[in-house]
């Protein structure tokens, strides 16, 4: 169906030319949103993945109220906020021990951008200048120049190709080769003496929702080590409980060198990143030379009624209750799952802690499939919020999701293979 250009909003990946009508919310909490219509969508996506607690917490709709009446924004550069200091002191318990720096950015994208330039920031100042960054195939890290430069080249970035750097890569570590990525990465480390190794910890997102074991995570970061390359943990998508553990580097037992941390981070209020480092790596950028600072800003770094927001959630995250509830989300993730090992119509039938993946057999495959638009369309028809990558059907919900939306969201998944596939 030809789509519509009544509204002037370009929406993001969107061909709007096949687009129909977009699906107007008006009102979201736990688990739904309410569309202008008066249909009642379960959000088995979590809104890309960032909503953690439900849809307009309490909480943290009240620190954000709370923030706003105070002070909504300040430049950062000279200045600084309790909401900010509040904020990076709460995140930094959390964190993995020998991250000690906190440096503000507002999406996932920033976050790792920022990362990318520390690496490269420390090694220069440190007078061993190193611009080699080694990656994962079928990794995504964000839209931006550099973001797209250390993702995986296709679909999503061909038309910029001539913006973007050079990278070194390594194979994903699919089950039963693990040991060619690893071997790989050894390599690579060896020979090319490279800044950085950026890596989405467990589960590779857009690329496929991708799952590795955490055994190779650590292998990993033990050849980083051994080579003095920095560890880069992209932990925007798999940070605040997706894994199963609050960050996924838990897992593995390591400590990135640096962190990037966004999505989850207010809970999926408001616009927020984080880029956490350690301590040697800011004292390589401290200095009475000017010419040695951090050179990356944006206007709304540190927005104080963002930073509240995500101040809140760090405290949702105190209670034992929440961990609880993404215990208990990764059980019934499982327990929906595993009839679907059996099915014929589905393959490669995947589960990290709260995030479930299958793949739907088709005569094609990846993310421009056909099947893709006609899966989201039924999906939408059912009131269900799930947006899969290609033949790729992923659920992610809140952790506020109850037994009966997930019973709802499988019982879509078979009836979409019965008529579709």
């Amino acid at each position: 169906m030809m789509g519509t250009k009544a509204s002037r909003i370009w929406h993001p990946f969107t061909q709007h030319a096949l687009q129909g009508v977009m699906t107007r919310i008006v009102h979201g909490d736990g688990a739904y949103l309410h569309t202008e219509d008066g249909r009642r969508i379960i959000d088995a996506i979590s809104s890309w993945w960032v909503v953690t607690h439900g849809h307009c917490h309490p909480d943290i709709t009240s620190a954000i109220r709370e923030q706003a009446g105070k002070l909504n924004q300040i430049i950062f550069a000279g200045y600084t906020h309790d909401p900010a200091e509040e904020c990076a002191a709460e995140l930094l318990k959390v964190a993995p021990p020998g991250l000690d720096y906190v440096f503000f950015s507002d999406s996932g994208s920033t976050s790792v951008e920022v990362a990318l330039k520390m690496a490269l920031g420390y090694w220069k100042n440190k007078g061993c200048p190193r611009t080699r960054i080694v990656v994962m195939q079928n990794s995504y890290h964000g839209d931006t120049i550099g973001t797209m430069s250390v993702g995986a080249r296709g679909v999503f970035n061909a038309a910029y190709t001539p913006l973007l750097f050079d990278v070194a890569s390594v194979p994903f570590p699919a089950r039963g080769r693990e040991q060619a990525t690893l071997d790989a990465l050894e390599v690579t480390c060896r020979n090319d003496h490279p800044a950085a190794f950026i890596v989405e910890p467990l589960v590779l997102g857009a690329g496929g929702m991708l799952m590795y074991p955490a055994w190779v995570l650590r292998e990993m970061k033990r050849i980083c080590e051994a080579s003095d390359v920095l560890f880069i943990a992209d932990e925007v998508m798999t940070g605040w409980g997706r894994t199963g553990t609050l960050f996924a580097c838990e897992q593995a037992k390591i400590v990135p060198d640096i962190g990037c941390y966004s999505k989850g981070l207010t809970g999926g209020a408001l616009p927020l990143a984080t880029t956490l480092c350690r301590a040697d790596i800011f004292d390589a950028h401290y200095s009475t030379d000017r010419s040695r600072t951090f050179f990356h800003s944006s206007s709304y770094t540190a927005n104080p009624i963002a930073c509240a927001a995500a101040k809140a959630n760090l405290h949702l995250w105190r209670n034992p209750d929440t961990r609880k509830r993404v215990t208990s989300l990764a059980a019934m993730q499982e327990q929906a799952v595993e009839s679907f090992r059996a099915d014929p119509r589905f393959e490669n039938v995947r589960r990290t802690g709260t995030i479930a993946a299958l793949d739907l057999k088709t005569s094609e495959a990846g993310y421009l499939a056909n099947i893709g638009p006609k899966l989201q369309t039924f999906f939408n028809d059912r009131n269900l919020l799930l947006r899969p990558l290609g033949n790729t059907i992923y659920v992610m919900p809140p952790y506020c999701v109850t037994a009966a939306d997930l019973d709802e969201v499988y019982i879509a998944i078979r009836d979409a293979a019965d008529a579709l596939a």
